[in-house]
C-alpha cells in the first residue's frame, strides 16, 4: 500500500465478487489510507451482501426463495441497481434482462452448481417461461418487489459496475478529489490527476486481440468523470463438440449469444449503466448493436471475429473519447 504524498498518487487494492478491485486516488498528505481502504471494502461488501447469488443470505438470494405472492423490501442500493437494469432492459428491447437467473443456472454459469453443458431444448423452453423483465412488479417507489413465484434475479451483468460507482461515491464523500476505480474490469473515474491531466485507460483487449497478426491499434480513453465496461466471449465460456458457448445469454432464445463479439466496450456516465449496455450490445450483435449504439449516441467499440482475424468498429461517440 503506497503512502500518499503531496505530489503522488496512492494505490489501494483488494478482493471482491470473485475478482479484484483497485483504486488510484489523489489524497491529501497525511490521509489515512487504511481507513480509506476499509471504507472501500465495506462498500463492496455491501454490494455482495445485497446482490450476490453466491451468498445464501444475500437480499437477492432471499428474494429467490420468497413465497409466491409476497412483497419483498429492497435496500436502497439494490433498488437503484434494479432501476438501472429495468431502464436498460426497456431501452434495449429486452436485450438486457435481470431475470435470467434460471437460464444462467441451467447453462452452468450461475451459483446453482450445474455443470456447464448444452441443456435439452425442452429444459431451455421451460426455464425461459420463468424469465421476463416485464414480470417485475414494484411499489413504494420501487422499494418493494413482488415475487410472483419462481422469479430469479441475476444482477451479475451490472453489479460490478455498480460496485465501481459506489466506491467512487464513497471516496467523494471522504473528500478525495480524484480517483480511478476498477472492479473486475469495470472502471469509474472522476476528477483529474495531480498534474491536471485526465485519467488515461487502455481499452481492455482479448487474448485473441493480443495475438492477432494484424495488430489492432491500442485504444486509450481519456476519462474525466466517466466509466468504462467491457463484455465479451473471453469471460466464462465453455466448448462442447467443437462449439464455443459464451456466458452472455440472449433472452430471446434462452441460449448463449451466437457469434458473440470478442469484446464490446462501452463508455458512459456511470459504470453500472456501461456494464449493462455492454451486455445488451453484445446480445444485439455487431451489426444491430453498432447501429443501435450509433443511433442513440452510445460510446461503444466492438471487436469481432472475421474468419481468422479481428475487426474493430466503433461509434462516433466512442471515437470522441479517445485520448489525443
Amino acid at each position: 500500500m503506497e503512502q500518499a504524498t503531496a505530489s503522488s498518487l496512492a494505490s489501494l487494492g483488494g478482493q471482491t465478487m470473485g475478482t479484484r478491485w483497485s483504486v488510484r486516488l489523489a489524497a491529501r498528505p497525511g490521509a489515512d489510507l487504511h481507513a480509506l481502504h476499509d471504507g472501500i471494502q465495506r462498500s463492496l461488501d455491501l454490494v455482495v451482501a445485497q446482490m450476490s447469488t453466491w451468498e445464501a443470505d444475500s437480499d437477492i438470494s432471499r428474494y429467490r426463495r420468497a413465497e409466491p405472492g409476497s412483497w419483498q423490501r429492497l435496500p436502497a442500493q439494490f433498488a437503484a441497481v434494479l432501476d438501472c437494469a429495468i431502464a436498460v432492459a426497456e431501452a434495449s428491447g429486452g436485450a438486457f434482462d435481470p431475470t435470467l437467473g434460471p437460464l444462467v443456472d441451467l447453462w452452468g454459469f450461475g451459483s446453482a452448481g450445474t455443470p456447464r453443458r448444452v441443456p435439452a431444448a425442452d429444459d431451455i423452453e421451460r426455464e425461459r417461461g420463468r424469465t421476463g423483465w416485464r414480470r417485475l412488479q414494484r411499489r413504494e417507489g420501487g422499494r418493494e418487489l413482488l415475487q410472483p413465484g419462481g422469479l430469479q434475479l441475476d444482477l451479475s451483468g451490472i453489479a460490478k459496475g455498480y460496485g465501481a460507482d459506489i466506491v467512487a461515491l464513497h471516496l467523494r464523500d471522504r473528500g478525495i478529489a480524484a480517483a480511478l476505480v476498477e472492479v473486475g474490469g469495470e472502471i469509474r473515474a472522476y476528477g483529474r490527476k495531480p498534474d491536471g491531466r485526465p485519467w488515461h485507460v487502455l481499452v481492455e483487449s482479448t487474448p485473441d486481440e493480443d495475438a492477432d497478426s494484424a495488430g489492432l491499434p491500442p485504444r486509450v480513453l481519456a476519462l474525466d468523470d466517466a466509466a468504462v465496461a467491457t463484455s465479451g466471449d473471453r469471460w466464462h465460456r465453455f466448448e462442447q463438440e467443437g462449439t464455443r458457448y459464451a456466458h452472455t445469454l440472449d433472452p430471446r432464445s434462452g441460449k448463449p449469444v451466437a457469434h458473440a463479439a470478442a469484446s464490446v466496450t462501452v463508455v458512459a456516465g456511470q459504470a453500472m449503466g456501461a456494464d449493462a449496455w455492454a451486455t445488451a450490445l453484445t446480445v444485439m450483435g455487431r451489426g444491430d448493436g453498432l447501429a443501435f449504439a450509433q443511433k442513440h449516441g452510445l460510446a461503444a467499440r466492438f471487436v469481432a471475429h472475421d474468419g481468422d482475424r479481428l475487426e474493430e468498429s466503433m461509434t462516433d461517440a466512442f471515437r470522441a473519447r479517445l485520448a489525443a
